[in-house]
């Protein structure tokens, strides 16, 4: 599995447009070879409410880098979506998780 992450920084004011363009657009991305699932989170922090974290779980890497972006759908997906970015995000793919954690249970302690 691989994850792709980006940093979305949409033009303050256009929040509530970019996230109605991504209801719009999530579709075409969903149907592509090798999409697992998306999460797009908006951050919480003051002055920062403009910000979005887009990650994305593929298959492979050509699944998203040959195959999403050479795709029609992903035509349609720059055209509503990219327009909102301020700069352009910087896109970077992930492998496999190299150490995970969770909560320690109390008989572990």
């Amino acid at each position: 599995m691989i994850l792709e992450s980006a940093l979305l920084n949409v033009r303050p004011g256009e929040e509530e447009a970019f996230l109605a363009a991504f209801a719009e657009a999530r579709p075409l991305i969903a149907v592509q070879r090798g999409f697992r699932s998306l999460e797009l989170r908006r951050c919480l922090d003051e002055g920062g409410t403009s910000r979005f974290l887009l990650q994305v779980e593929w298959e492979t890497l050509a699944d998203h880098t040959e195959g999403f972006r050479g795709s029609a759908e992903y035509l349609r997906w720059r055209e509503l979506l990219h327009h909102f970015y301020e700069p352009f995000p910087v896109v970077e793919h992930y492998g496999e998780p190299v150490l995970t954690a969770g909560p320690v249970e109390p008989s572990d302690r």
